[in-house]
């Protein structure tokens, strides 16, 4: 086999069911590989789609998503993705073309530093100038996305590469790999660590969980949640671990930080004890640092260990995955007495739920964003997979959408990339097609990757598409008013489409909900349809997210109203 051929099986031989690409000169003889390969290949219409859909299925899956794009452009146009992926903690492999070793470094036709450029983006990277180094190195590429802390993979691969002879035995070469060390599975976690955790846990007055997206990772939702409950302890979990805990679990506070529930972040300002878990102190969480939970001891556990001390040092630093930590903790735990006065804690944050819940005007004659995100929610049961782009609607949707599993909201938390939400839903209901998958976007974040529609189209993906238009870029209007005067640069729009015929001209139907009265109707139509569909919700341009800290205060000083 060439180098492309042997690829192409040891893709295979990964457990890899569909790769997202576009092909060019510099990986043709890869997709002449591909050309009846028992691999589903879903040609999108820009590479950045390539790699966000592959974030998007792993996602969903928890395994690496693969992506596929030529060289120069191809691979630069897969960078915004790689960071989406790199910032969230995602497994994905790319695979990417280059011009051949030969002319390497004389500024050959679309040749470009690939491995240089995506170095700051990816967990780690390859260029591969041996063929005999191919296979190894693809097969040590997926155990290095999904060990320890789980990322991006990038391999780079010269044309004259991808057609060399690579020998007679692909599980030969493939077994040849080097052995994975530097970010593998954490150790076990430190006992003595533990149990000094585990009895400031039992002797806290006003503990709290904040836990992030490596609970997740893990899966360690259903851990989360025996501690939750074993300890009586208060929950709050970030944008990324939405989910693990169900929302209308009674110690749930809702998300914390810049747009995070008043009880959420009163909980963080008061706490004694703060137990992180797989989260990683984000400045959209901790607010003005000094003032995050100023007199909590804190006990920090994730499997990176350069995540521990980089923005909060803690007492107890516990290097371990999300769920081996956890269940340490709770063994240790076990015949620990808790402190009494936790009752008068948890009756306390109860009533901060109870006191200031989220609202908005549900007088409004016009439709409220919010009016949209609570319809999908009740029209769905609070069962599907929500895809959102980045904006005023993702934090509406985090906010309001009543999650009850894990792997059920896919987002770009770390990168905040707009454009995000179609393509990753496109590889969510590739991965799960089964399930009812829901893209939530704004009118600005979706035409950042509107031509992805068509891919929608080819693969007949009966995605449910509803654009929260509001004729702006939402968040960025909300800031400007807030924090510069009302001057509005550059956030009003003066010509966006319209999204019936657009969607229309792509051959997927297209409905307008710009009436209050309609909007549960419209949503169920949507839903039921038997196939894709775009759904126009014409809403309120004014409205703002709240709550909101304002960028640099402390947590306790929320815009409520």
């Amino acid at each position: 086999m060439n180098g492309a051929q042997a690829l192409v099986a040891q893709l295979q031989a990964e457990g890899v069911d569909v790769v997202f690409g576009i092909p060019g000169g510099a990986v043709l003889p890869l997709y002449d590989a591909l050309y009846g390969a028992p691999l589903r290949h879903v040609l999108v219409r820009h590479e950045q789609a390539a790699a966000l859909a592959a974030d998007g299925y792993a996602r969903v899956t928890g395994r690496p998503g693969v992506c596929i794009a030529t060289s120069g452009p191809g691979a630069m146009n897969l960078v915004t993705g790689l960071a989406t992926s790199y910032m969230d903690s995602v497994p994905v492999v790319a695979i990417t073309g280059n011009v051949a070793t030969a002319v390497m470094g004389t500024d050959a036709f679309q040749e470009a530093d690939t491995f240089g450029t995506t170095m700051p983006v990816t967990k780690h990277n390859y260029l591969v100038k041996d063929p005999a180094d191919l296979l190894p190195v693809l097969a040590e590429a997926f155990e290095v996305a999904r060990s320890g802390r789980p990322g991006p993979v990038l391999v780079d691969i010269p044309k004259d590469v991808f057609l060399a002879p690579v020998g007679d035995s692909l599980a030969e070469a493939a077994g040849n790999r080097r052995p994975w060390a530097r970010n593998g599975r954490a150790p076990a976690p430190c006992e003595a660590t533990v149990a000094a955790a585990a009895r400031a846990i039992a002797g806290a007055r006003q503990p709290v969980l904040y836990a992030g997206g490596g609970v997740i990772t893990a899966g360690a939702a259903d851990v989360l949640r025996s501690l939750v409950e074993q300890a009586g302890i208060p929950v709050t979990t970030t944008l990324m671990a939405l989910g693990s805990v169900p929302v209308d679990h009674p110690l749930f506070l809702g998300m914390p930080g810049m747009h995070g529930t008043y009880a959420a972040n009163m909980a963080l300002t008061e706490t004694d004890c703060l137990i992180a878990v797989g989260a990683r102190f984000d400045d959209r969480v901790t607010g003005r640092l000094a003032e995050f939970a100023p007199q909590a001891a804190v006990i920090h556990v994730d499997i990176d260990a350069a995540e521990h001390g980089k923005i909060r040092a803690p007492q107890f630093p516990i290097v371990a995955d999300a769920r081996d930590g956890l269940e340490a903790l709770l063994k240790a735990l076990d015949g620990l007495e808790h402190n009494g006065a936790r009752r008068e804690w948890i009756q306390r944050v109860q009533s901060w739920k109870q006191e200031h819940p989220l609202e908005y005007d549900r007088s409004a004659p016009e439709i409220l964003p919010q009016a949209v995100i609570e319809e999908i929610s009740r029209a769905t049961g609070g069962d599907a997979v929500i895809v959102t782009g980045v904006g005023q609607h993702q934090m509406w949707t985090a906010m309001l959408y009543a999650w009850k599993r894990p792997r059920q909201l896919l987002t770009s938390g770390g990168l905040g990339t707009m454009g995000y939400s179609l393509p990753a839903a496109i590889g969510a209901k590739i991965a799960r097609p089964g399930d009812l998958v829901v893209c939530v976007d704004g009118d600005g974040s979706f035409q950042m990757n509107v031509q992805e529609l068509a891919t929608v189209a080819e693969q007949n993906l009966p995605l449910k598409i509803f654009i929260i238009n509001n004729g702006c870029h939402g968040m960025v209007r909300q800031w400007q008013q807030l924090f510069h005067g009302n001057r509005l640069s550059a956030s009003v729009f003066a010509g966006n489409p319209d999204f019936v015929r657009l969607a229309e001209a792509y051959g997927i139907r297209g409905l307008r909900i710009d009436d209050p009265a309609r909007l549960p109707a419209g949503v169920r139509e949507a839903l039921e349809y038997d196939g894709p569909v775009v759904v126009d919700c014409i809403v309120r341009q004014e409205e703002n997210v709240l709550p909101m800290v304002p960028p640099g205060a402390a947590l306790r000083e929320m815009i409520e109203r």
